[in-house]
């Protein structure tokens, strides 16, 4: 079912779920004015100083030049300083506000949804404003932008620390997707909004959830690559559409 709007029978079962789970991408933040840094044809945005983005934001260069690492991401940071969350992510916040099981989980690291007022947050990909101790992996606050010190220290054990993301060559944190998984094998209802959720593991859980009995809703501004096993597509911008769901509900 391929929808433009939220209809009666969409809002009902809206209503009913008991249990949501939603799963986010980069379409949602770029609603907010945030780069994507994939597609589009803009190829200005795949690369700084010379450098491909997936090698500027990989394992590998962390390895051997940290400092480049923190460089680049304190310029992608420079770029969300007056990002805001926008009328999808504060309405995800309201959802979680109204639902008995509310799980938001999250690809993106621009901290958004966090500013929104989500709590119950899966940040599968980590967080851009956090850094994370080299040696003891404890993790703290790191918002100064531009970095006073780079690369920042660890404010336990005083080593160097990096940023708190999944870089390119790199497994999730021990223990998130799990949890993801089980957020959405439970759920009655699952979103997934601004991606088109080919990248893997990610890209299982709507599947998980529609196996495990959920009706699985999408919501982009186009067609993807798993609209044919939703049960609802729902065209549009995430901003417009996710506030439909509660704006005659008091």
């Amino acid at each position: 079912m391929v929808l433009t709007e939220v209809t009666n029978e969409l809002q009902t079962m809206f209503d009913n779920a008991r249990r949501i789970s939603v799963l986010t991408g980069a379409g949602i933040s770029a609603e907010s004015g945030v780069p994507t840094f994939r597609g589009g044809g803009d190829r200005e945005m795949w690369t700084w100083r010379g450098k491909h983005v997936s090698e500027l934001s990989s394992a590998e260069l962390m390895a051997t030049n940290p400092q480049l690492v923190w460089e680049w991401f304190d310029y992608r940071r420079t770029m969300l300083l007056e990002a805001k969350p926008n009328a999808g992510h504060l309405a995800l916040a309201d959802w979680e506000r109204r639902c008995e099981d509310f799980t938001l989980i999250t690809q993106n690291i621009d901290d958004l949804h966090r500013a929104a007022g989500t709590l119950n947050l899966l940040e599968l990909h980590g967080n851009i404003w956090r850094a994370r101790c080299l040696r003891c992996s404890s993790t703290f606050e790191a918002r100064d932008c531009p970095l006073e010190q780079n690369p920042p220290l660890c404010l336990g054990c005083g080593n160097a620390a990096r940023p708190d993301v999944v870089l390119f060559g790199e497994m999730l944190s021990e223990g998130i997707y799990e949890r993801a998984e089980e957020a959405s094998a439970r759920a009655d209802l699952f979103f997934v909004i601004g991606t088109s959720a080919v990248v893997y593991p990610a890209a299982s859980l709507p599947i998980t959830a529609k196996q495990a009995g959920a009706k699985v809703i999408e919501v982009n501004p186009e067609a993807t690559d798993i609209s044919f096993m939703v049960d609802v597509t729902l065209l549009g911008k995430a901003g417009e559409l996710l506030p439909q769901f509660i704006k005659e509900r008091g």
